[in-house]
């Protein structure tokens, strides 16, 4: 199971976009309103989330994701439900996902320290050390993966598919 956390403020690109893509590769997603059933995005987007944060079997989780936006992420810092729930996946082995500002929360965490990733221009010296640089779309480092923005919704997506179920089935998501 993908556990998409949605905090009040999220950048509906960067959330309903891998969504998306994880689905039409058979993968089993929820959104997870972090304030309630229904949130609003950064643009005023109204998402009713699959499940409440209370919600959360920990058990069945196979990958979180992390969508960006500063109030999303505000949301989710100021959460400790959602951060334990981000640690527990990062300390039982899960893959670990975040876009855009997402990754600082990552940082919070001790996630990306001495680990490659990338997140919104600007950001970088937020994640620890090292790095990569803001050029990267999308960096994947073993369990964690990390994109820069909204504009790289897509590949982060992909990414995602083709850490779950492999390359080849995120090549035929793009040719479909």
């Amino acid at each position: 199971m993908v556990y998409v956390l949605l905090g009040t403020g999220f950048e509906e690109v960067e959330a309903i976009t891998p969504v998306d893509l994880l689905r039409r590769a058979g993968v089993s997603v929820a959104t997870v309103g972090i304030n309630g059933k229904v949130v609003y995005g950064s643009h005023g987007i109204g998402v009713e989330a699959d499940l409440e944060l209370g919600q959360l079997d920990l058990t069945a989780l196979d990958m979180i994701v992390l969508p960006g936006g500063l109030k999303g992420v505000a949301s989710i810092r100021a959460s400790q439900a959602a951060m334990e729930a981000v640690r527990f996946a990062w300390e039982n082995g899960k893959y670990t996902a975040a876009i855009c500002a997402a990754p600082t929360v990552l940082a919070d965490l001790g996630i990306t320290q001495g680990r490659k990733a990338t997140c919104y221009p600007g950001f970088e010296p937020d994640l620890g050390t090292p790095y990569a640089t803001d050029t990267a779309a999308v960096v994947v480092d073993g369990r964690l993966i990390t994109a820069a923005s909204a504009g790289c919704a897509v590949p982060f997506g992909l990414a995602l598919v083709a850490a779950l179920k492999g390359r080849e089935v995120a090549k035929q998501i793009v040719i479909r």
